[in-house]
Formats: C-alpha cells, structure tokens, sequence
C-alpha cells in the first residue's frame, strides 16, 4: 500500500474542494486523485474514490457489479472492507487490486499497490473504466453498464428505516414538542438527546431522499430543543452550537417552513444575551423564508423581530413589524396546538406583543398584551408566565412605582419551582433592577430584590 503524508489528513470538505475546483479546470479524475493524495494526506485508493464523488457504499456497489466480479471465488466487497484497504488497515488479494484497477481505470501502482502489480492477473485489468471498448466488445459493454446501474439503483432503493419507525419517531418527537412546554429544562435534556441518538443511528446509513428528509426534520427540532433547554440553563455557548447544528439540519431537509422556523426560534439567543443585532438578523431571515405567505411561522418571525427592534430602541421598525405579525397572526389564526413547542398559539403571540411594547415603554399596551396572554395559560407550563410577570414588573418600574416592581418581580421569582428557576428567568428578575430610575436603585426593596437573585437555590 501507497505511504501516506505524515501530517494529519485532511478533512473531507477540502478533497471536496479540490474535485470541484479539478472538475471546472476540465482536469482528469487520476490527476484530480493525485491533487488530493498530495494536498490532503490520505490513501491513493481513497483519492481515487474521492476524486469521482463516491461514497464508500456506492463505490462497493460499483465493484461488485463489474463483470468477473459475480464469478466463483470472487470476492464480494462491502464498504467496510473497502474503507479498510483505503486506510492501510488490509491489503486486497491480488485479484481484488484488478478489479479496483479496472473500476477507477487506474494501474496497481495508481492505487498504491507497487508490491502488488507482478501479481495481479492481466484478465481483470480490462477493460479499465475510461477505457474505450470495441465493437465486437459491445454485448460486454452493454453488460458492464446495466450491472453498473442496477447497483446503483439498488443503492438508491436501499433503506434501514421502515414507514413504522419513521411513524413511531415522529410520534416520539411531538411528544417531546409537546412535554417540553411544561417539563423543566434539565430533566427535558435527557428526553431529547436520547430521541436524537435514534434519529442520528439511522440517519448514519445512506436513506432514499424522502425518508433523508424526514430524519433530517426531526434532527432540526430536536436540536433546536437542545439549543433552548441549553440557553435557559445559561449553557450559551453549547447552545450557539446547537442552533447552528438545527440550522444546518433544517436547511439540509429543504423544508422552507422548518429552515424558517428554527432561525426564529434561534433569535432568542442573541436577543437575550447579545448581540441583539443578530437577532434582527436572523428574524429577517425567517421571514424572507416564508415568502409572505400567511403561517404561524410568519407571524413568529414578525413578533420575534419587532421584540429585536424594541429592545435596540428602534421604535419605527418594532412597531412596523409587530403590526405585520398582528396582521398575519389574524389571517392565519391557528397556530398549532397549544401545547406544542414548535405551534405559535395566541398566548405566544401576546408574549412577543408584551416584549415588544415593554422595551418600548408602551406600559399600558404592554399589561394589556400581558393579561391577554396569562388569561390563556394553563396551571401546567413552564417560565413563560413568570416572564410576562417580571415584565409587569418592568412596566412598573417604568412608570416609577420602584416598590411595587421590586415586590413583583421578587414574589414571582419566589413562587416558581426551583427547577424553573433557571439563567434565563435570572436575567429577566435584574432587567428589573436596571430599569428602575438610578436615584432608587439603593433603596431598601431593591437591595433586598438583588439580595434575593444572588441566594444561592437552596437558600431561598
């Protein structure tokens, strides 16, 4: 087997880049494989592979479908064996080299086999692909091709994943939409990871388009889910990381509603924690996506970014967008279940409205979107009530009643269960403290009102 470079290989999106760039200069796949041999440290064989767009389970499929390779005591390759011939791990028999010649019309030495090419018998190396056939050769041809194909369409066709799993996933993963409304972000953690582990085992063999698109949705909720239950228990940078995974999932399934959706439940992040530019950024996103059409989504993105705008002080532009989400919120109407993680019913709708015109200091429309989204919630829910009441209490910190505001925001904060009690809600309790008026920020209920948000869970 051919020596490998040293240094260590590189990744697979940079012998990507050298085929593409190959491909438009017009150059051949053997010098395209020698560019990635070179530049990227890896196997000759698997340059070779690499140089065509194969993927192991195609380029096996390719091999046992060439003629001589069904005879008697030929080998049958699978994409195990030919990852481990690739990475040095095992040497083929001297047969197998000739089929690996002929299928990347390569020599032995090409491949790096140098101390196999005495042996390898000359009936296996032609015709080598590339090669031209002659006419007599044509039944041969017509052959060689139509098993070519039908491996192919075999690995098209190809599925570990029955319509009952994938039935019983999506049944999983709403319920999950559905328990992660009211269960707290901790233990809600563990419900997801494990329901991602069984979407990510199967999504790891190649699928049809179809059934690859179905996981590649559930993989883009359940991370986005991830990527909140982290940003409420103050983990931010493993939830950047996980909106960027539910981005690229979404954008993978091609589902424009999903791609649209997850970049508007990733604004909270920044909206929360900063850069709030960010979160514009990503709600005009979100609405771009949705192409103006009328969907819960729509209305989310709208809401999401008129609440970015208020917060930056950009009045003009909140007020802009929260009247278009109210306008489609109407047209639409039903946003989903309510219970459900990734619906947008009215009470999520007058949350936003709430944000939006308590950043603005809109204090009388602001308590009156917040009684219209409390008048809504169940008794079993999750942080989103105390929200809207710490923004009550920002509201009267505005309107500079610091006592009341102070005695809100703490009998709020006391009266949810510890395992709510996360970052998030923390960070909402202090935009109380800022908001007072800087001459009673030392008076005797705010001291106490900060005094409580710095006791340790176990004190309170």
């Amino acid at each position: 087997m051919d020596s490998v470079p040293n240094s260590k290989p590189h990744g697979p999106a940079c012998a990507k880049a050298l085929r593409r760039e190959g491909e438009e200069a017009g150059i051949s796949p053997q010098q395209i494989a020698l560019n990635i041999h070179r530049h990227c440290g890896v196997s000759l064989l698997r340059a070779q592979r690499v140089a065509r767009g194969m993927s192991l389970e195609e380029a096996a499929a390719a091999l046992r479908a060439l003629p001589g390779a069904d005879s008697r005591g030929a080998p049958k390759p699978t994409r195990f064996q030919l990852g481990n011939w690739e990475s040095g791990e095992h040497t083929p028999r001297a047969t197998t080299v000739g089929l690996l010649c002929r299928l990347y019309g390569s020599s032995a030495e090409g491949l790096g086999f140098e101390n196999t090419a005495a042996h390898v018998p000359a009936a296996t190396l032609a015709p080598a692909t590339g090669t031209t056939l002659k006419e007599d050769d044509e039944s041969t041809f017509d052959r060689h091709f139509d098993l070519a194909r039908r491996a192919v369409d075999r690995t098209l066709a190809a599925s570990t994943v029955s319509t009952e799993q994938l039935d019983l996933l999506d049944e999983q993963v709403l319920e999950a939409r559905q328990q992660y409304v009211y269960t707290p972000p901790a233990p809600m953690l563990t419900i997801l990871l494990t329901h991602l582990g069984e979407v990510n085992n199967l999504a790891a063999d190649r699928q049809p388009a179809l059934v690859q698109v179905r996981l590649s949705e559930l993989t883009a909720m359940l991370s986005t889910l991830i990527a909140d239950g982290l940003m409420k228990l103050g983990r931010l940078s493993q939830s950047r990381y996980w909106y960027r995974t539910a981005r690229a999932a979404a954008d993978d399934s091609g589902n424009s509603e999903l791609r649209a959706r997850v970049r508007a439940q990733a604004a909270m992040l920044p909206f929360y924690y900063g850069p709030v530019e960010t979160a514009v950024t990503l709600t005009r996103e979100a609405r771009m996506l949705c192409h103006g059409r009328p969907s819960a989504t729509g209305a989310f993105a709208a809401a999401a970014e008129a609440r970015a705008h208020a917060k930056l002080g950009n009045e003009e532009a909140a007020l802009t967008a929260i009247t278009h989400a109210a306008r489609v919120f109407e047209q639409f109407r039903s946003g989903g279940h309510d219970n459900d993680a990734f619906s947008f019913p009215e009470r999520r709708f007058h949350l936003y409205e709430s944000g939006t015109y308590t950043a603005l200091g809109r204090t009388r429309q602001a308590r009156r979107a917040q009684a219209q989204a409390l008048a809504l919630y169940p008794a079993k829910t999750g942080i989103d009530p105390a929200l809207l009441l710490l923004e009550g209490a920002i509201c009267l910190a505005k309107d500079r009643s610091p006592a009341e505001a102070c005695e809100m925001a703490g009998s709020t904060y006391l009266r949810m269960a510890a395992a709510h009690r996360t970052s998030i809600v923390d960070e909402r309790a202090r935009d109380v403290l800022t908001a007072l008026p800087p001459a009673v920020r030392q008076s005797r209920s705010a001291r106490d009102l900060t005094q409580l948000l710095a006791l340790p869970p176990g004190e309170m």
